[in-house]
């Protein structure tokens, strides 16, 4: 692996670390389950952002709107995956579902974007100026879903000038051909790496020392 990251100038972006996604119980986990377990999802986030923490990365949270009643209803065009969300009420605010899994908690030093209501964690809020304020060039986007909030993410940052970086291993979705045309397909187009989270890891601890 070639890629360097300056701690200083690196964001890990967490993206739409919910309950619903990533918990046993949550709305969301039965569809993930299978492939979240195969690629170690889990850990390797923990891995992910454990190191990132203690290399100086800022970590940036990305959530995605947390449902509240009324959402949705009086719009002329919600996507297909909004109108899901408008039905089964993922991410509901007040609700467990809607609240970060406990191992993926906000702590001092990191950035909480405001919630994005379709897919890119950029479109309609402050993740750009965020970003840019301290100083950020290089994002590595982790989190769910491979094939929709990751891969729009990354596309949007490469379209704003950012260096990306894709982790293979710290994402999931329903099904192996989505993670397939995610990385394998995809990615390439947009992405200035694709690495798993061990050479992720091992690169940003390189740079710190």
């Amino acid at each position: 692996m070639t890629e360097t990251y300056d701690p200083r100038r690196t964001a890990v972006l967490l993206v739409d670390p919910y309950n619903d996604f990533l918990s046993e119980g949550g709305k969301v986990w039965p569809r993930l389950e299978a492939v979240a377990k195969e690629v170690g999802l889990l850990d390797n986030l923990r891995s992910v952002v454990g190191s990132a923490r203690e290399a100086g990365v800022r970590v940036v949270f990305v959530p995605h709107r947390r449902w509240q009643p009324g959402d949705y209803e009086t719009w002329a065009h919600p996507s297909p995956t909004q109108q899901k969300i408008q039905k089964w009420r993922h991410f509901a605010q007040g609700t467990w579902g809607g609240q970060f899994h406990p191992d993926f908690q906000p702590q001092e030093g990191d950035i909480v974007a405001h919630e994005h209501w379709g897919a890119s964690g950029f479109a309609n809020t402050d993740l750009d100026l965020q970003l840019r304020q301290h100083g950020i060039t290089h994002v590595a986007v982790v989190g769910l879903l491979a094939n929709t909030c990751i891969e729009t993410t990354g596309r949007y940052a490469m379209e704003l000038g950012y260096h990306v970086t894709l982790v293979r291993d710290a994402t999931a979705a329903f099904q192996p051909e989505m993670m397939h045309a995610a990385h394998e397909l995809n990615g390439p187009t947009y992405a200035h790496a694709i690495v798993t989270t061990r050479e992720l890891v091992t690169a940003i601890k390189e740079a710190q020392a």
